[in-house]
C-alpha cells in the first residue's frame, strides 16, 4: 500500500490536483492546508511536486527525525527555532508557509484554527482519524478580515471516507454529526436554491433598479421577515463558499448572485451604525462582481447633504419613498458622524433612528416618516440660524434648547452655568472623579430652579447620553 500511495506519477498527479484546490478553493477564503503524505519519504516526494507547480515558500515538511535518515530526507531536519517559527508562521493570515506536508507530526495537538483543508493521503482509523479531523475544525476568527470559519474540509483521497463507520468504531449518528460528505452539502445546496430562494427571487423585476430597491425595503421593514431571509441567505452562502467552484454550481449561479444582491441591498438598508467593506464571503463576493457589478448596493446608500437644500433636493429624486426615507436616515447619521462635535447633530440622529425603528415596526406609514425627517431637517436649519444669532458654541447651545424644551426657569442662566461646567472639566470622559463631580454640579444648577428631584435626574440623564457621544470642542481645546 505505502509503495503504491508514493508511485511517482501518483504523487505527481495528486500534487497538482492538490496545487490546484488548494489555490481554486482555500486561498481565496484565507486559510491554509495540511497534505497529510503516508510516510515520511513520501512527505519529501510530495514537497518536490508540490515546488514544480507552487513557489516553494508556499509549503514547508514538518515531521520527526532520524539520524539515519539519508540526503533526502536530511533537507528536512529542522533545529527548534526554525520548526517553531514555520509553525508560528503557519497560524498567521497571509504569511507562508500556507501547506504544511506532514504524516505524524502535528496531527494531534497543534492547534493552528487558520488551517481549513486537510488533503489526506494516508490511511488512518478511530481516535487517530478523528484528531486529524479535529485539527480542521478549530473555530477560527479573524475581525480585520471579516474571516469566520464554520467548518473544516477533509480531501480524502484513500477512500476513508466511503467506509466511515469501519474507520470509526463510534455511533452512527455521532459520526454524522461530525462528519458531512460534500455529496450531500451540495444536495442541501440544491434543495435551497429550489425551495426557498425562489420566494425572494421574485421581488426582483427591473434587475435592481429604483424600483426593485424601494419593493426590497417595503418588503423586509418587518424584522422578522428580515431576520429569516439573513439567516437563510447566510446558510446558502455558506454551502456556496465550501462548494465553490465546481461545475455542479453552474445551473444556480445566475440565482444565486441575484439573492445574494437582494442580501446585499437590505442589509445595507437596515444595518446600523458604520458599514463593513466586505460584503459577501470571498467567493461569493467575486460572483457578485462578475454578475451584477456594485451598483445594486449604491441606490440605498445615496447620502446627501443635510442643509437648507436637502427637502427639494430629496423630492425632486427619482425612486420610491420607502428608499427616500432610508437614504435621509443615513445621510442625517452621517452628518452626525462627521460634525461630532455638534451635541444637537448626535441628537438628531438619536431621533431619526427612532423614525426607523416606528417605520420598521409600522407604527408610522412611509409618508409620516418621510415628514418627520423632513421636519427634523427643517428645525435643524432653524436652529442653525438661531445659534448664529446667539453667538453660543454648540454645547452651550445645545444645552440652552434642552433646558427650554423642558421649561427649565431661568434656562439661559442655568445653561451658561453648564457650559461653563464642561469647560472646567476638560477631562471628564477619561476620569470618573471628575464625570461624578461634573454631573454633580449640573444636577445642583437644575435642582435650584425645579424641586423635583426625579425629573432632574432624568434630565440629567439624557443631556449626558448625548453629550457622550459628542466630541467636545472645549476639551480637543485644552488638550
Amino acid at each position: 500500500m505505502k509503495n503504491f500511495l508514493k508511485g511517482d506519477n501518483r504523487v505527481k498527479e495528486l500534487a497538482r490536483f492538490v496545487a490546484e484546490h488548494y489555490r481554486n478553493n482555500v486561498e481565496p477564503l484565507g486559510y491554509k492546508a495540511f497534505l497529510v503524505a503516508v510516510d515520511r519519504p513520501a512527505c519529501h516526494k510530495y514537497k518536490a511536486a508540490l515546488d514544480r507547480i507552487l513557489p516553494p515558500e508556499y509549503s514547508a515538511v514538518i515531521m520527526t527525525t532520524n539520524n539515519n535518515d539519508g540526503p533526502e530526507l536530511k533537507q528536512y531536519h529542522l533545529d527548534d527555532k526554525t520548526e517553531k517559527a514555520i509553525r508560528k508562521n503557519f497560524r498567521k493570515f497571509g504569511e507562508f508557509p500556507k501547506i504544511l506536508i506532514v504524516t505524524e507530526k502535528l496531527l494531534t495537538g497543534y492547534d493552528a484554527p487558520i488551517l481549513y483543508s486537510m488533503y489526506l493521503d494516508k490511511p488512518m482509523r478511530d481516535h487517530t482519524l478523528l484528531q486529524a479531523i479535529a485539527r480542521v475544525n478549530r473555530p477560527y476568527e479573524n475581525e480585520q478580515q471579516e474571516m469566520v470559519k464554520p467548518h473544516g474540509f477533509v480531501l480524502d483521497f484513500i477512500g476513508i471516507f466511503e467506509n466511515l463507520k469501519k474507520a470509526l468504531h463510534f455511533d452512527s449518528e455521532e459520526i454524522n454529526a461530525i462528519v458531512k460528505d460534500l455529496s450531500l452539502l451540495k444536495q442541501v445546496f440544491r434543495a435551497k436554491m429550489e425551495s426557498i430562494a425562489p420566494e425572494y427571487l421574485k421581488l426582483i423585476h427591473f434587475n435592481f433598479d429604483d424600483r426593485d430597491n424601494d419593493n426590497l425595503i417595503e418588503h423586509f421593514r418587518d424584522k422578522e421577515r428580515r431576520k429569516q431571509f439573513f439567516k437563510e441567505y447566510k446558510e446558502i452562502e455558506m454551502l456556496y463558499e465550501i462548494i465553490s467552484p465546481d461545475a455542479f454550481l453552474r445551473p444556480y449561479l445566475d440565482n444565486y448572485a441575484t439573492l445574494s444582491g437582494i442580501y446585499a441591498v437590505v442589509r445595507k438598508a437596515f444595518s446600523r451604525g458604520a458599514q463593513p467593506d466586505k460584503e459577501f464571503q470571498r467567493k461569493t463576493n467575486r460572483l457578485v462582481q462578475a454578475h451584477i457589478g456594485t451598483s445594486v448596493i449604491q441606490p440605498i446608500r445615496d447620502i446627501f447633504a443635510i442643509d437648507e437644500k436637502t427637502i427639494e433636493t430629496i423630492q425632486s429624486r427619482d425612486g420610491g419613498d420607502n428608499t427616500k426615507v432610508i437614504n435621509l436616515i443615513k445621510s442625517i447619521e452621517k452628518t452626525a458622524e462627521e460634525q461630532s462635535e455638534d451635541p444637537y447633530l448626535i441628537a438628531m440622529a438619536d431621533r431619526a433612528r427612532a423614525v426607523q425603528e416606528n417605520f420598521e415596526d409600522r407604527q408610522t406609514d412611509t409618508a409620516e416618516a418621510l415628514a418627520e425627517l423632513f421636519r427634523e431637517i427643517e428645525n435643524n436649519e432653524k436652529r442653525k440660524r438661531q445659534q448664529v444669532e446667539s453667538g453660543l458654541d454648540a454645547l452651550s447651545y445645545y444645552v440652552l434648547c434642552k433646558l427650554t424644551e423642558e421649561q427649565i426657569p431661568s434656562a439661559q442662566p442655568v445653561s451658561e452655568k453648564i457650559a461653563a461646567a464642561f469647560r472646567e472639566s476638560v477631562n471628564w470622559r477619561r476620569s470618573e472623579k471628575e464625570l461624578r463631580e461634573l454631573r454633580n454640579q449640573i444636577t445642583f444648577a437644575i435642582y435650584a430652579e425645579v424641586d423635583d428631584l426625579d425629573r432632574v435626574a432624568s434630565l440629567v440623564d439624557s443631556l449626558f447620553e448625548v453629550l457622550m457621544k459628542a466630541g467636545s470642542p472645549h476639551a480637543e481645546a485644552h488638550q
